[in-house]
């Protein structure tokens, strides 16, 4: 059974992506600051099935002195990585001229710094495997832009060079590095606009709706399968057309 990290995975896109990798037959190492009911009853559901699995892991990512030795310990637990999953990341809004620094920095280390980091050490146990996969969840605003979303746009744009020069430095060891950029998904997270502006997003996208978790979460599950062995270096958007 092919292990595999997906940071944030108690919730929203995570929790779909492990659903869907379980499905598929992986074991899914869903990491997370706290547990969620949600993912408890996708452990117990994966479980039932019999095909993937689904374990919490605890750790709270904004913590990057502490990822090194989950690394080693999910190696010691459960055997050698295939696959890791950046989805873990937040969303803070506001304008530059007016965000407190902190936020800014907090956007930074979460977003960027982090999954840098996992991927440092996932990565180091993949060379000596031959094979491995990344994929790094970057966004539709890292090339559109949107007003309020600045440093998290630049956050996400910084995932997608890391994840096109990290694939030129892997590929020979048969390891893969996407980015998926999902448009507005139906999460939480969007719960939070009003009915018009989600009209309107659905208005200026080419399929007239927002995007679906079980959407986003396919294309991860295709990039992690070996149909997609010689994709790399690439960025999957998902986007209902949004950007078409």
């Amino acid at each position: 059974m092919r292990n595999v990290i997906v940071t944030g995975g108690s919730r929203g896109l995570g929790l779909g992506i492990a659903r869907t990798l379980a499905a598929s037959g992986h074991r899914v190492l869903a990491v997370a600051r706290r547990p969620s009911e949600a993912l408890s009853a996708a452990a117990e559901a994966a479980a039932a099935e019999g095909r993937g699995e689904i374990h919490f892991v605890p750790l709270d990512l904004a913590d990057i002195a502490a990822i090194p030795e989950m690394v080693q310990d999910l190696r010691r637990r459960h055997g050698p990585l295939f696959g890791l999953v950046n989805n873990a990341g937040i969303g803070t809004e506001g304008m530059l001229a007016t965000m407190h620094n902190s936020q800014i920095e907090a956007l930074i280390r979460l977003n960027t710094v982090s999954p840098i980091v996992l991927s440092k050490y996932a990565v180091r146990g993949m060379l000596a495997e031959g094979r491995g996969r990344v994929v790094n969840m970057s966004s539709i605003i890292a090339s559109t832009g949107y007003n309020g979303l600045s440093v998290y746009g630049a956050t996400k744009a910084s995932l997608v060079g890391f994840t096109k020069s990290l694939a030129r430095e892997v590929g020979r060891a048969g390891i893969t590095v996407n980015a998926v950029a999902p448009g507005f998904v139906e999460t939480e997270l969007t719960g939070t606009l009003g009915e018009g502006q989600r009209e309107q997003i659905a208005k200026r996208s080419a399929m007239k709706r927002l995007v679906e978790v079980e959407d986003v979460a396919a294309a991860v599950g295709f990039l992690m399968s070996d149909a997609a062995r010689n994709i790399t270096g690439t960025v999957l958007t998902v986007d209902a057309g949004n950007t078409a």
